[in-house]
């Protein structure tokens, strides 16, 4: 048996400039765009991992009311989990965000106590996204 990962869910409150953070400066290609019910989804991968993909999503598609504000609440306070992403030139995947000014800069290229070199910001959302040196 194998098992690989397939789909990470983001949740955006503003498809457009999310789209535009992780297609337009990140450079992820969009792989599927679904309307449904009044929402939107958004399919992404990477070049180098295209059988992996990131699926932004709002907050209100397919739960309840209550569920969706919940879910809106934590993503208005930053505190959904986030993503991290690996890059073969740090400092210019660092420059590329910093330079493009749709991410909100957390931290400069840093090297880590646990050995990694490592950048994070938030998107246009407020999830949190890590970029390290691979």
């Amino acid at each position: 048996m194998t098992i690989s990962l397939s789909h990470v869910h983001v949740l955006v409150d503003d498809p457009d400039a999310a789209l535009a953070f992780y297609r337009d400066t990140l450079g992820l290609e969009v792989r599927n765009e679904i309307e449904n019910d009044g929402f939107r989804w958004i399919t992404l991968s990477t070049a180098s991992q295209p059988e992996i993909e990131i699926v932004l999503s709002q907050p209100h598609a397919g739960v309840s009311k209550d569920d969706g504000d919940a879910r809106a609440a934590l993503l208005a306070k930053g505190e959904l989990p986030g993503v991290l992403f690996r890059t073969d030139d740090l400092d210019a995947t660092f420059e590329k965000v910093r330079a493009v000014g749709n991410a909100e800069i957390l931290q400069e290229p840093t090297d880590q106590f646990w050995g990694v070199r490592d950048a994070a910001f938030r998107d246009p959302a407020g999830n949190m996204v890590r970029i390290s040196q691979a």
